[in-house]
């Protein structure tokens, strides 16, 4: 298998399954929506003609079945039903794990005989119920030799498949069609009436029409010698029709195995009556476009394109590194800005400004390069939550706002399991049965709202939902009970501190915990999982009305945004998003509370630590200031005091990780290069506290 055109494909089926799983959910809610239909089909036409270039049967042969299923659906002989979504739906699963198979270079197994025999099932016009059991179906060998060989356009192979299979179309086609599908020649007639599909009725100008019989001249002849006509006269009709070479045979599907049975009654075989009079006779119903006219627009439209590619792919180890490079050029940047500003020069200061504003410029445009949607992340909630409701036997209506919202490419493969495990918790846990919910005067379908907004140099990723919410009371119970925390110190919390309790290990408001997710179960991987993106959490809930989780992470991880302090003669960088606010502060005004010093900031007792004794050695035991610079952080909804020497200002740094030396030590991110040359420690708030508290 050539691996260059392995990859290729594994890039653009991968493309067309993420779209699947959002239309095939879609289409649960409206059955009736021919565009989507046509969309599904077409997305498995399209990974099953790949599959069968390749020669992965497995794949081919599932996505074989799955594609006269919908072949049916759009053609009206089938319907979308619950039951036949959860049949096609797990197709998704078993793909997406034979291209994790493919991408490891191992060898795909056969597809389970069960899961083809469900979709056997459905393969069949009707919407009875299926046969009791049915023989395990391979697939047909003609089609799978016929998906490696797909040079005919989707518009064509839409248009015949219109020609063939649409209702109400001229019965003469599907005559010909079923003529053709007990022999390997098809005569004048049946011929004729393919070109009248294709080309409208007497819009194809043949050979002379003979006056006797109306009749083409060489379809009398032939027809009363009964001799078919030749592969070289068929050949260059088809040169006529689409081009010469244009044309290089039907796709899987297509010619004996998708020809449908043949009609009874007026145009049918059999009938008196012959199948082109019996197509004009008869009253026929609104049509879509030719075949011919449907080419023709897709013609237009391609010579409408641009002649040159608008996108190229490009490996992501690159764009990491142009993202280190121009990392560095901001350092270098910060360099000579400060320079330029004790040098007085003011030619220097105006080139100064104009390379921070390129270099800024640069920085922005790179980080584009690497920003994705969010709703690379978002596309998978639909079917989590479709699933979760049938298994509950909820009634949830899942609504998704901001999905074009663009973050960096590694946080959005990091947010992914986190987001995913709120959401199963809001469907668990959040929402009520919808008894529960028609008692307490609410709609019987609860609502789970997902929501991404840029705000400033943050995401802001918002899972709400309308169900039974948390209770204080309740919470401060669990608490004491699990020996979180005694009775006097739970009964001190605030509601905003008993909603962060959920984040402790092991902590749930659930008796019973469930398979699918417990409110607090895991929640602290959660939690540490948004703090090592420099993020933060806040929940917001009330009894009766629901929940509402608001994660706030940084646009980027590669570029962080720092407040510069000074402890003693070394330098220190807080990350700005941990930061509140900065204020100088008396320190003789302090209070002593519980054996902590704290300080009060607008009537909030606020627990206040001096940096330097944990960070500088030496400082431990050396008395206290009597006043200091106090920057205020928080982490969640808590926040604390920490005394510094001095405020250097804001700065732009990009973070490089600590030597063999240091690494793992809790509470230090990373380093970087300040704009003195200097080195500059990146703290990490959560470690410092987890360590030193």
């Amino acid at each position: 298998m050539d691996d260059e055109l392995l990859q290729d494909f594994l890039v653009e089926a991968g493309e067309i399954l993420e779209q699947l799983n959002s239309q095939l959910i879609s289409l649960e809610q409206a059955p009736d929506d021919k565009d989507l239909l046509n969309a599904v089909f077409r997305g498995f036409h399209t990974i099953k003609g790949g599959a069968g270039f390749l020669t992965i049967e497995p794949m081919v042969a599932l996505c074989h079945r799955t594609e006269d299923i919908f072949n049916l659906l759009r053609n009206g002989e089938r319907h979308v039903s619950q039951d036949l979504m959860d049949t096609v739906l797990p197709v998704l699963d078993v793909l997406n794990d034979q291209f994790e198979r493919l991408q490891s270079g191992d060898e795909l197994d056969a597809a389970d005989p069960a899961l083809l025999r469900a979709l056997e099932h459905y393969t069949t016009p009707g919407d009875g119920p299926a046969p009791a059991a049915v023989a395990d179906a391979e697939p047909k060998p003609e089609a799978v030799a016929a998906a490696g060989n797909e040079d005919i356009t989707d518009e064509e192979f839409e248009a015949l498949l219109d020609a063939l299979d649409k209702p109400g179309g001229s019965a003469s086609a599907k005559s010909a069609a079923a003529s053709n599908s007990n022999g390997d020649e098809i005569n004048d007639d049946e011929f004729e009436a393919l070109l009248d599909e294709l080309h409208g009725k007497g819009q194809f100008k043949g050979p002379p029409a003979d006056s006797a019989t109306g009749k083409p001249a060489a379809a009398v002849g032939s027809n009363e010698s009964q001799e078919p006509i030749s592969q070289d006269e068929f050949e260059a009709l088809l040169d006529d029709l689409h081009g010469k070479g244009q044309f290089q045979g039907a796709p899987a599907g297509s010619g004996q195995g998708a020809a449908p049975p043949p009609v009874s009654g007026a145009g049918g075989v059999g009938s008196g009556t012959s199948g082109s009079a019996a197509a004009a006779a008869a009253p026929q119903p609104e049509q879509p476009q030719s075949a011919a006219a449907m080419v023709a627009k897709a013609a237009a439209g391609n010579k409408e394109r641009p002649a040159g590619e608008t996108s190229v792919r490009v490996d992501t180890a690159r764009l990491d590194e142009i993202m280190n490079m121009v990392g560095e050029l901001v350092l270098v940047r910060n360099r000579i800005s400060r320079l330029g500003e004790h040098a007085g020069d003011e030619e220097l200061s105006k080139a100064v400004a104009t390379l921070d504003l390129v270099t800024s410029d640069l920085q922005l445009s790179v980080m584009k390069t690497r920003m994705q949607p969010i709703k690379k992340v978002f596309g998978r909630f639909p079917r989590v939550v479709r699933d979760m409701a049938r298994s509950l036997e909820k009634e949830i209506n899942l609504e998704m706002i901001g999905e074009e919202t663009d973050l960096d490419k590694n946080l959005v493969e990091a947010l992914a399991d986190p987001l995913v495990h709120l959401v199963r918790n809001s469907v668990d846990h959040g929402i009520e049965m919808p008894d529960v919910r028609e008692a307490a005067g609410k709609p019987r379908e609860g609502t789970v709202a997902l929501t991404a907004s840029q705000e400033g140099d943050h995401i802001l990723l918002v899972i709400e939902d309308d169900g039974g919410g948390m209770d204080p009371d309740k919470l401060r119970q669990k608490a004491v009970e699990k020996g979180v925390m005694d009775a006097d110190a739970a009964a001190r919390l605030d509601d905003n501190e008993c909603f962060n309790l959920i984040f402790a290990p092991g902590f749930s408001t659930k008796d019973e915990i469930s398979d699918i997710s417990g409110r607090g179960v895991g929640m602290d991987v959660v939690k540490t999982k948004i703090t090592q993106l420099n993020g933060s959490i806040q929940i917001d809930s009330a009894p009766g009305k629901g929940t509402r989780l608001g994660i706030k992470v940084p646009l980027t991880l590669a570029i962080m945004s720092t407040l510069m302090v000074r402890l003693r003669d070394q330098l220190f960088a807080l990350p700005l998003v941990n930061v509140s606010e900065i204020f100088h502060l008396d320190l003789t005004k302090t209070n002593v509370m519980d054996g902590q010093q704290v300080i009060i900031v607008r009537e909030k007792t606020l627990p206040l630590f001096y940096l330097k004794r944990w960070l500088i050695k030496g400082e431990a035991n050396t008395p206290l200031p009597s006043e200091g610079h106090v920057v205020i952080v928080h982490m969640g909804n808590q926040k604390i005091g920490f005394v510094v020497d001095e405020l250097i200002g804001q700065e732009e740094v990009v973070i490089k990780p600590l030597g063999a030396q240091l690494q793992g030590i809790s509470g230090l991110a990373g380093a970087t290069i300040t704009g003195d040359g200097g080195i500059a420690v990146i703290l990490d708030v959560p470690g410092l506290m987890k360590m030193y508290t």
